[in-house]
């Protein structure tokens, strides 16, 4: 698997989980799995597709994806297709008859298209080894992106009984998981979580003021990037893009109102790095998987957090840093209850307003926002402060926040705890409106009690007594406040209250990532003009090419032979073949130009999915010392004795990950006193028992062998002690 792995996506090693869920559809296993934008989910179905001897079906939601998916695999050497409603009847054929004949290992379809009964009868002829369902969450109802036509797939089970089936998606609560699992009929599958944390994407809320000049600003400061606006409506993406372009900034609309010509035509001139900004509606999944956006930016208030999750999860796939910008202002609230209120069904109608009212709650957090969005999909995060949200990154002071909180409380019960927080600061601030007049609330005690304090300081201060469980607000379309329990202790015990807040009133922009070595800037330009030639001359998009994290690290390293050149993220057989001369060309008269010496890549940074994570604020982008590798980093804290949860929280990489990296020092040689990683002596025997009853190195067989009383971070660490280079000998044999 790793070496089909580096010789058709060249890459190294996997990323987090990946191995363990690859393994399971081997083993022809149903699979649910759950991983982050940019975490490598197609990984998990395209390396398996390799070694069956029959069809992988996908299933996908998004036509205008499955054209970039088919690029992307043969351009890396792997033979796939498509059939969707993009095709004329003739192009459908040539496929169908290419599919019987077993021309290539992957067909992507839409799900409507398994509805169609001859389409069924037709693939009831094939030998299809696995189906993989993309965007699972579309079949549940409970889902934030729920389509009919997924329903279809429940016959896959009926009509393929012995077919395995992985479901994949970025975003699901437990109930969505518990019904993406039964609609499909997925027979006792493993369930795979990975850390939804997007390390390099950061997240800021923005007051809608004077919105449209510091949209202009953000996409400024991100010129010739690409980037995503997402709007309300069809017509707002319209006026939009044209208002953008008004200003000399290029950027076009995107909705399902267009004309199939011209979204695609759009689409391809973003994809292909023609205009940089592509506006769209929140509504429209739109079908574009692009991996070097900069800058993903909600003009509009999304529906949901799972739908906010899913759509800022877009920025960044390649792993460099991103920006995600969200507008906010109660207007937009207003508009989305509107539409709500139109609904009939009042499940549905109390479903949304709920989802609705979690979307507001973030956006008035005072709290880390990365931490909420997480906790809010089932993850624990430890860190109080991510370093990547405008809340951690702005410098906060405490101030006593007693007096307010107890004037705001007692607004609250005086007024009968039936009012939301926009009144209750009118009747602290003395206002004189028509609705505290006809309430006679001018005559409350608490009446003018706070004249002194401004929208925003009040705002603030509710926020933060709502998030302290000190008050509730209720959901709706007017929410409520009210006092629990443990507000009304406070008030009657006179206990004290510190909060933070914002040192100055400043719109922060995103921190990022520092690289292991920065690159040449010159260079870095040279080579991205020649990507796009080559991919002019292929009618592609130029990451299809190569990503900007490949050309990142041929700007830093400058690789001058075809050798070094393999080394390179992303570089794999055919790509090597393909495109090493051309670059290697540009990169050696280059070096030689100005006197650059190759800088070699090291077995561990070769490696891209290792992705430095530790972040530093803008305007501190220092790089690390170039000598530190990522595995000598590891190889440093195992020698100071820390355990794999230590060096994974101290290097903000998933525990896994350090696993692999020790698991490959050892393999390389390194000499490393692991005793203080493994497991207790009869935990190590018995792991030791089942390596050998199974007579298999692969963790999967062996964790089931055991259950789930074992984790696989301890039955690799013993892997690693005891069959370091991947054989079992007996214990009888000489």
């Amino acid at each position: 698997m790793l070496e089909r792995l580096k010789d058709h996506f060249g890459f190294d090693a996997f990323l987090p989980g990946q191995e363990e869920i690859i393994t399971t559809v081997l083993d022809k296993n149903d699979a649910l799995v759950l991983m982050p934008t940019g975490g490598g989910k197609s990984l998990c179905y395209q390396l398996p597709a390799l070694c069956f001897d029959g069809l992988t079906v996908v299933v996908s939601p998004l036509i205008a994806l499955m054209k970039d998916q088919v690029d992307n695999l043969r351009a890396n050497g792997i033979a796939g297709a498509y059939l969707n409603s993009t095709l004329t009847a003739s192009q459908s054929a040539k496929v169908q008859a290419m599919a019987k004949n077993g021309d290539f290992k992957i067909l992507y379809l839409a799900p409507e298209r398994l509805a169609l009964p001859g389409f069924r009868q037709f693939l009831s002829t094939l030998t299809v080894s696995l189906f993989a369902i993309d965007e699972a969450h579309c079949i549940s109802e409970w889902g934030h992106d729920f389509r009919p036509d997924y329903r279809n797939l429940k016959t896959l089970r009926r009509d393929f009984p012995d077919v395995p089936l992985i479901a994949l998606t970025a975003t699901a609560t437990e109930q969505v998981q518990g019904d993406i699992i039964a609609q499909l009929g997925l027979r006792d599958p493993g369930v795979f979580i990975s850390g939804l944390n997007r390390s390099n994407l950061t997240y800021t809320v923005r007051h809608k003021r004077k919105a449209f000049d510091a949209l202009v600003d953000l996409l400024s400061a991100h010129k010739n990037e690409s980037a995503i606006v997402y709007c309300f409506s069809r017509k707002d993406t319209e006026n939009l893009a044209e208002d953008l372009g008004a200003v000399g900034l290029k950027a076009l609309p995107y909705h399902a109102g267009l004309s199939r010509e011209m979204r695609q035509d759009n689409q391809e001139k973003f994809i292909h790095d023609r205009v940089p900004i592509i506006v769209a509606t929140i509504a429209f999944g739109m079908g574009i998987d692009k991996p070097d956006v900069r800058l993903l930016v909600h003009y509009d208030l999304p529906k949901s957090l799972e739908g906010y999750y899913q759509e800022t999860g877009r920025a960044g796939r390649d792993g460099l840093p991103s920006e995600c910008v969200l507008f906010y202002s109660l207007g937009d609230k207003v508009k989305h209850d509107f539409f709500i209120d139109q609904m009939e069904q009042v499940e549905e109608k109390e479903n949304a307003r709920l989802k609705l009212s979690q979307v507001v709650e973030y956006c008035e957090l005072n709290t880390c926002r990365r931490r909420h969005l997480l906790a809010y999909f089932g993850e624990s995060p430890q860190d109080a402060n991510c370093g990547g949200c405008d809340i951690c990154l702005t410098p906060r002071e405490e101030y006593d926040a007693t007096e307010i909180a107890q004037k705001i409380l007692s607004a609250v019960i005086r007024t009968g705890q039936r009012f939301g927080g926009r009144y209750i600061a009118q009747v602290l601030q003395g206002s004189g409106s028509k609705k505290v007049k006809e309430n006679g609330h001018q005559d409350l005690t608490v009446f003018g009690i706070a004249r002194e304090s401004t929208d925003d300081d009040l705002k603030q201060v509710t926020n933060a007594l709502v998030n302290q469980r000190l008050m509730v607000k209720s959901v709706g379309t007017y929410p409520t406040l009210s006092v629990t329990a443990e507000g009304m202790a406070f008030l009657k015990g006179r206990d004290s209250l510190t909060l933070d807040k914002p040192k100055a009133v400043a719109e922060n922009s995103a921190g990022f990532q520092a690289e292991v070595i920065p690159p040449n800037l010159e260079l870095l330009e040279v080579l991205r003009d020649l990507r796009t030639n080559i991919a002019d001359q292929r009618n592609l998009p130029a990451y299809v090419i190569f990503g900007d994290a490949s050309l990142r690290q041929m700007a830093s390293h400058l690789p001058k032979s075809r050798e070094s050149f393999s080394r390179i993220t992303g570089v794999g057989s055919v790509k090597l073949e393909e495109l090493s001369g051309p670059f290697l060309k540009v990169i050696v008269e280059y070096a030689e130009a100005n006197g650059l010496a190759e800088i070699p890549i090291d077995s561990g940074r070769a490696n891209a999915r290792q992705r430095t994570s530790g972040r530093q604020r803008t305007g501190d982008r220092r790089s690390r010392d170039s000598s530190s590798s990522t595995l000598n980093h590891t190889k440093e804290l195992v020698e100071l004795k820390l355990s794999v949860d230590e060096i994974a929280q101290r290097r903000s990489l998933a525990s896994s990950t350090v696993a692999g990296q020790i698991e490959r020092l050892v393999q390389d040689g390194a000499a490393l006193d692991l005793d203080h990683l493994m497991p207790p002596p009869e935990r190590m025997e018995t792991i030791k028992a089942a390596f050998l009853r199974t007579g298999d190195v692969r963790l999967a067989p062996v964790r089931e062998s055991l259950g789930d009383g074992y984790s696989y971070d301890e039955i690799r660490m013993v892997r690693i002690a005891l069959f370091p280079n991947g054989v079992i000998v007996p214990e009888h044999a000489e």
